[in-house]
């Protein structure tokens, strides 16, 4: 029994060292398991490093030109989001900056507004915004619709007064009921915070497969693909072949992953309110998820070097939307949302984000904590059993 033993793992450890010299021989595999992990994070934290887009120029078409329009748009200039930076006299002349792109957002205020506000009926502000940018149309329209309801307030407590109503009397009429603004795990808004763990746990997804697969390439293209199996297992367990493959790529990657994940967000200030500890033991079954389901994907399908780059491509996006981060998993059709299951950075993005951006703990994501296990342990089966079909049906 010992003796077995000891044969098992000189097997693996042999595996292993033969597999690290394969990754430190291959210049792409080299770039994309070290350059582009250590570019990437750093690059994404410094592009949304002020989390949100301030002072956005607007213009403002007042032909009312009254005090209430005056007092409207002042209060526009004055929000953190927004700055009045043109007063066109004509709607057409403020739709051409904003056709030029020197403008992202035009208020406009009609000749009658301040009439209908006297005649206590429906005074209307047009918001024009340019929507090629969802933060361009965020932010005009959370600016407008704070300092609409500020300005509403403003002008029922006027009616209130000449009605001679005025005081604590007035404001209970106005606000009856008072409420807070509180933005839960993300208090300023910001893009930073919200998607950009997400993305990187994406890019430590796609870097892994992508190498990964690009040395199944290799060994298909140059018709090798039996060195994959060291000789002297070929006829034996091809376990020990996929526990030394795997335990290669995950000494690897998880200071890779720890560093992404964990050092960066703190080197630019990204808050992480959850345990150290819950992020680890959850990284772990992601990480080993991944190898296995890049290792079967590229013994089965990666017939050449750079066959793989293109599909990667293709699927970043999809597993993006896939993830839940761009559309809810709960408006998801049920087909897309069981397909999501398949890849492990579904569970992997909802569960890292709930732990690192919410304070989750590792029992409060179970389910996706399960899930990876699962994935992990089914994808290491395929996986020694596409390294059997290479052994059985493609022998040169």
């Amino acid at each position: 029994m010992l003796k077995h033993t000891a044969a098992s793992l000189r097997d693996i450890w042999d595996v292993l060292t033969a597999e690290v010299r394969r990754v430190f021989s291959d210049k792409t595999t080299i770039v994309i398991f070290f350059l582009a992990t250590a570019v990437y994070p750093p690059l994404y934290y410094y592009i949304y490093h002020q989390e949100v887009l301030t002072a956005m120029a607007v213009a403002v078409v007042d032909l009312s030109r009254s005090e209430e329009s005056k007092r409207f748009v002042h209060k526009i200039d004055a929000t953190p989001e927004l700055r009045v930076a043109y007063r066109p006299p004509t709607l057409p002349q403020a739709e051409e900056l904003l056709a030029a792109h020197k403008v992202e957002a035009v208020f406009l205020f009609p000749a009658d507004y301040a009439e209908r506000i006297a005649k206590r009926q429906t005074a209307t502000v047009t918001c024009i915004s340019d929507i090629g940018s969802f933060i361009y149309y965020k932010n005009a329209l959370l600016a407008g619709s704070a300092v609409l309801l500020d300005e509403m307030e403003t002008i029922q407590l006027a009616h209130q007064a000449a009605d001679g109503l005025t005081g604590a009397a007035a404001e209970i009429q106005v606000q009856p009921v008072g409420f807070d603004d509180v933005k839960l795990f993300n208090p300023t808004g910001g893009y930073a915070q919200y998607f950009i763990p997400a993305l990187l746990l994406l890019v430590i997804h796609q870097t892994l497969f992508f190498g990964i697969c690009v040395l199944c390439g290799d060994a298909n293209e140059n018709r090798k693909a039996l060195h994959l199996i060291p000789p002297h297992l070929r006829r034996r367990s091809i376990y020990r072949v996929t526990l030394g493959r795997l335990l290669c790529f995950l000494l690897i990657y998880i200071p890779i992953t720890l560093f992404d994940l964990c050092l960066v967000p703190r080197l630019f200030g990204i808050p992480q309110i959850g345990s150290p500890a819950d992020t680890i033991l959850f990284l772990l079954p992601f990480v080993v998820s991944v190898i296995c389901f890049a290792m079967t994907f590229g013994n089965l399908f990666s017939r050449q070097r750079m066959s793989t780059l293109l599909s990667a491509l293709f699927f970043s996006v999809i597993l993006f939307f896939l993830s839940g981060m761009v559309w809810p998993q709960s408006n998801m059709p049920h087909f897309w949302l069981a397909f999501s299951y398949l890849f492990p950075s579904t569970p992997g993005i909802q569960g890292f984000v709930r732990i690192s951006s919410m304070g989750a703990t590792l029992t409060q994501v179970r389910g996706e904590y399960l899930a990876l296990w699962i994935q992990a342990g089914a994808y290491f089966l395929t996986a020694c059993l596409s390294l059997r079909y290479i052994n059985k049906y493609r022998k040169i």
